[in-house]
């Protein structure tokens, strides 16, 4: 085996976007390289067109085959299809692995919804490429571009941590001890106890069958308690739900750029809105969206149930076109996983995979009292209200206020939610044509 790296100007382009990723992308390429030379060989470095560069190596080194790990979103699949073209042209194997994944995709017949997806994945075990270790890497005299730097990229140095070995490590802490509560952390976001693997699964750092492997381990562990047992199931499901927008992309690479439900493929969602720089720059008037904007700016991570708040409120509050939020996010997000993206964009807007009646939209405010109720996490992010004090009181529902609105330099609430809602659900009600549905009953079941 040859290690190469090829950076293509899709590659540039992608790291370009966001400074944290093309730092966290080089810092991993250093690591990688450190690691095999370890092995006694090193990662050699070409920049250009992958058919062609890759062509040349194989004649240049005796390979006879080329092997790359396959793309998932639209852009990506169909470089594959070129790649795969161009080296059989030339006479060469060309061989596409499913590494991102922890079950690949045709596994499972291309599910759209995830239900039964999730049944057919929790059958399924991930094959182990590990060990043993069946190749060699071979001598060569070939010689390697530099390395890629940050600045390559318009971005400075940062660190990080982004070698296999700290992943590994980080994740084993994880499983040996957050893990067991991620049913609540999952949910409560200054309780900060999730995997953050996302970065290190996007970059391969870590493999997802290695992380299903050993959460199914420790799930079987007879020791754990019945709550424990079940948050480690709940952080499978949520390994299982990457697999299937990966699975996703693969099988409908048009929902790059449109709804995988063809009904809504026709729905019109707006491009602009008098809003939308508030929500991009965390200025909402509603603490919760707006702490979650702030941390995803400030860290280039946004913890996952604020995700969906924050993502909720452009689509439906709002009413702004997923896509403009999937994009924005992109030039701040470390982790790199397009089709993971669009897939989780899309089932929030209501036009994925989520075969929901109504779209789920979530209440902002209702979200901050249930999951944040001592404005922990807000006073974290949010400058404004960072010295609020504690609540003192609680509200005739039996949730504790946090007076949000005290502090001067912070924005008011910039939609009345119960109205925008309404409101957008009313559209939607007419586009499926459905004149009987009320968007009264659908309003009732709003988070």
């Amino acid at each position: 085996m040859l290690p190469v790296l090829v950076i293509d100007r899709a590659t540039e382009a992608r790291l370009a976007r966001s400074p944290r990723r093309a730092a966290f992308y080089c810092a991993a390429v250093a690591a990688l390289d450190a690691a095999l030379r370890e092995h006694g060989t090193r990662l050699i470095v070409r920049r250009g067109l992958p058919g062609p560069t890759l062509r040349n190596l194989a004649r240049a080194s005796g390979a006879r085959a080329v092997a790359w790990s396959a793309s998932y979103d639209g852009a990506g699949g169909h470089a594959d299809a070129r790649l795969q073209s161009d080296i059989e042209e030339a006479g060469l194997q060309a061989i596409v692995a499913h590494d991102a994944s922890a079950i690949a995709p045709e596994e499972t017949s291309g599910y759209r919804a995830f239900v039964p997806y999730l049944a057919v994945w929790r059958e399924m075990t991930p094959p182990t490429f590990e060990l043993p270790l069946l190749l060699r890497f071979a001598a060569t005299d070939l010689q390697s571009e530099h390395l890629p730097i940050p600045a390559e990229f318009g971005a400075g140095e940062r660190s990080a941590e982004c070698d296999a070995a700290g992943a590994r490590t980080s994740f084993e802490a994880f499983l040996a001890s957050d893990a067991l509560q991620y049913a609540v952390a999952a949910n409560v976001p200054a309780d900060d106890r999730t995997s953050h693997l996302s970065v290190h699964l996007s970059f391969g750092t870590i493999a997802a069958r290695t992380v299903v492997r050993a959460t199914l381990e420790r799930i079987a562990d007879p020791f754990l308690l019945v709550e424990e047992r079940a948050s480690l199931k709940l952080f499978l499901r949520s390994l299982a739900q990457r697999d299937f927008f990966l699975q996703l992309g693969w099988f409908h690479p048009i929902t790059d750029d449109a709804p995988l439900q063809e009904k809504m493929r026709g729905f019109t969602f707006a491009r602009k809105h008098a809003s939308l720089d508030a929500w991009r720059s965390g200025r909402t008037g509603y603490p919760l969206v707006d702490a979650g904007i702030r941390q995803l700016h400030a860290t280039g991570w946004m913890h996952p149930h604020v995700r969906a708040v924050a993502a909720s409120f452009l689509c439906f509050d709002l009413g702004v076109d997923w896509r403009i939020g999937r994009d924005e996010w992109d030039g701040y997000l470390i982790e790199d996983d397009p089709a993971l993206a669009t897939g989780n964009w899309q089932w929030i807007a209501g036009v994925g995979a989520d075969m929901a009646q109504y779209p789920r939209i979530y209440n902002p405010e209702r979200q901050r009292r249930r999951f944040d109720p001592h404005g922990a996490y807000v006073r974290m992010w949010v400058d404004e209200l960072a010295q609020t004090p504690a609540p003192s009181r609680r509200s005739n529902a039996g949730q504790i206020e946090l007076p949000m609105f005290s502090a001067n330099t912070y924005p008011q609430p910039v939609v009345d939610h119960e109205k925008v809602a309404h409101d957008f659900l009313v559209h939607y009600r007419d586009h499926l044509g459905s004149a009987t549905a009320s968007p009264e009953g659908a309003r009732r079941s709003s988070r």
